[in-house]
């Protein structure tokens, strides 16, 4: 079994002489002389940056509300949650594994072992050491979990301590039957006598009793976990004349995955309905549905989407991962200018601000990093949203349901009785919605909304074509945010070159501008590679746009002029524009002159 083990786990000379309970002196001597010693004292000893001041404000929260120590630490950030576990592997003697190789996993032994209690503690099976089996554990203390995996093995267990996150992550690659694994059943699906499972299939509402192992469910659970895998967020089943098509949408575009027997058809796409609890007998009217379930140790809430076509029903299903971490606004890409802009606008106490692109462009991810910066203690915060996408701790959060009439505007209508500092309304679609939140600007409120324009100075157009009046325009909003997501380039398989004349015509360039702007001539084009799935790209960033609302551009809006007109405006006052700010991530060699052209077309 290959394992990287820490280094700095190294046996102290036997016949070491006795040292004081000072720090320098433990980490000196090894791990012998810190074996069996206070987990704060360890921590002290191997953490250089952790003072004695941040460990008594540790122990003393730990008096105060109990708790593990070394997680109080990890809490008020005195410490990383490997720091933690590194010590504990000195206090108990065990091993410490910085990482695990699952290809060298025992595929016999993980079998012994069922996922769902592997998952629930933290437990995985890594190859057998004589007569003991090497398992690599997230909490040692924890002795039911690790009796009830010797009784599983029926052998007697050696621990070695890793974190939960990397124990998690080996759980789900070990456990994974291939990425293949719906191609598999595929296959197994065209090729096996189908006679007497397809009239089974006929009766949807038999699903239900139908064991977790029939082909379809299989497949199902197959394709949901491997759009988990490949970071999807939208899976797409859609019938053709002679054949069922999925796809998925992975960062930003739609790529075929697999195409299943179509006479599979109308139990795929019971069982889905019957996850999303949906009417499986009703196949002439659009339905949404929502399911909840776990996939990968990641809690996936997946927003169900049936529509009528001509050859059957068409699913779409958005997956929204709830453990994702928010990313906070200085990590999606803004440029420092952009985002002391940003700032400085969500911390005034009054005043709307917009984010304005398409849908799919990160608005609500860039809205609850906004959220997530501002929010404190002592600032009452609300949102409404269609729907709750991410739980934002110490916010309250409403999702509209049009249903029982719970619009936009009526949930802003009662925040507004609720002595709120800070509104999110999940979007402006309407002047009576729009109205209520420029009237809860001018009476002492931060608002923050999102409208659907091109540009950031087509968001002021917008309301006014909504019917509200242009004073009540130029004098709420403080400033407006157009984005765009553009796909990263893959940093393994990227190669470099010089862009042409023809390339940098169409960022608005020649040779000697980009060059005096950026510092150099040196960009990236995607080839492709294992690592981003043969396209060239993984992972997303955003390119920006931020037009503060001054005098200026308040006097423009109470002349009602066009969105083109203010844009001029405030380009000459040093706005940087969505195709400039692509520019940038292209000289930075994070995503390519193809990508940023492609979202850009409007601002040529």
């Amino acid at each position: 079994m290959n394992v990287t083990a820490d280094p700095t786990l190294t046996a102290a000379s036997p016949d070491a002489a006795p040292v004081r309970n000072d720090a320098t002196q433990l980490v000196s001597h090894g791990q012998a002389f810190l074996c069996g010693r206070p987990l704060g004292e360890i921590l002290r000893a191997i953490v250089p940056s952790l003072t004695e001041e941040k460990l008594q404000e540790g122990l003393a929260a730990q008096q105060e509300k109990g708790g593990r120590i070394g997680e109080v630490l990890v809490g008020i950030k005195a410490v990383s949650a490997e720091d933690v576990a590194k010590a504990l592997g000195h206090q108990l003697d065990l091993p410490y594994l910085a990482r695990i190789f699952t290809e060298e996993v025992d595929a016999d032994l993980v079998k012994r072992i069922p996922i769902n209690f592997a998952k629930q503690a933290h437990v995985l099976p890594l190859s057998m050491e004589g007569d003991s089996v090497v398992v690599a554990v997230a909490d040692p203390l924890d002795t039911s979990a690790l009796d009830h995996t010797r009784l599983l093995l029926g052998q007697s267990i050696s621990p070695r301590l890793a974190l939960e996150s990397t124990i998690v992550d080996a759980i789900n690659s070990v456990y994974d039957r291939s990425v293949n694994e719906a191609e598999q059943l595929v296959d197994e699906m065209e090729t096996q006598d189908l006679d007497s499972i397809a009239h089974e299939l006929d009766e949807p509402q038999d699903l239900l009793d139908v064991d977790d192992e029939a082909p379809v469910i299989r497949l199902v659970n197959s394709v949901l976990f491997r759009a988990a895998k490949e970071r999807a967020s939208d899976i797409h089943i859609e019938p053709m004349e002679r054949e069922l098509l999925v796809r998925f949408r992975v960062d930003g575009v739609l790529q075929e995955v697999i195409k299943p027997p179509k006479r599979y058809q109308n139990a795929i796409v019971s069982r889905v309905k019957v996850m999303g609890q949906l009417n499986i007998a009703e196949k002439r009217l659009p339905q949404d549905g929502r399911i909840r379930i776990k996939l990968a140790g990641r809690d996936i809430d997946i927003r169900l989407s049936t529509i009528p076509v001509t050859n059957g029903e068409r699913i779409v299903m958005r997956l929204l991962d709830k453990s994702a971490t928010l990313l906070d606004l200085a990590e999606i890409g803004m440029s420092q200018q952009t985002l002391n802009s940003m700032e400085s606008v969500i911390k005034r106490s009054h005043g709307i601000v917009l984010v304005t692109g398409p849908t799919g462009s990160g608005k609500t991810t860039t809205l609850y990093g906004a959220l997530s910066k501002i929010n404190t203690p002592d600032l009452n915060i609300l949102t409404v949203e269609d729907p709750v996408e991410y739980q934002l701790k110490g916010i309250g959060q409403m999702a509209i349901n049009p249903k029982i009439d719970l619009t936009f505007a009526q949930g802003l209508r009662a925040f507004l009785r609720q002595d709120p500092d800070v509104i999110m309304v999940g979007e402006i679609r309407d002047k009576e919605t729009a109205e209520i939140a420029i009237q809860a600007s001018l009476t002492g409120h931060l608002v923050l909304s999102t409208v659907h324009t091109n540009d950031a100075a087509g968001a002021v157009t917008r309301l006014v074509d909504m019917g509200v009046e242009p004073f009540l325009v130029a004098s709420s909003l403080t400033g407006i945010l157009a984005q765009r997501l553009v796909r990263r380039v893959c940093p393994d398989c990227r190669l470099a070159y010089e862009p042409t004349d023809a390339e940098l015509k169409e960022l608005s360039h020649t040779r000697a501008s980009f060059k005096q702007r950026y510092g150099t001539l040196r960009i990236y084009k995607a080839t492709g590679c294992p690592s981003c799935n043969r396209n060239g790209y993984r992972g997303r960033t955003g390119i920006y746009e931020f037009l503060p609302v001054d005098d200026d551009v308040r006097q423009l809006v109470l002349k009602n002029v066009d969105a083109s007109t203010i844009k001029k405006s405030a380009m000459a006052k040093g706005m940087t524009i969505l195709l400039e700010d692509g520019a940038r991530k292209i000289s930075l060699g994070e995503t390519t002159i193809a990508e940023v052209l492609s979202i850009t077309q409007e601002d040529m």
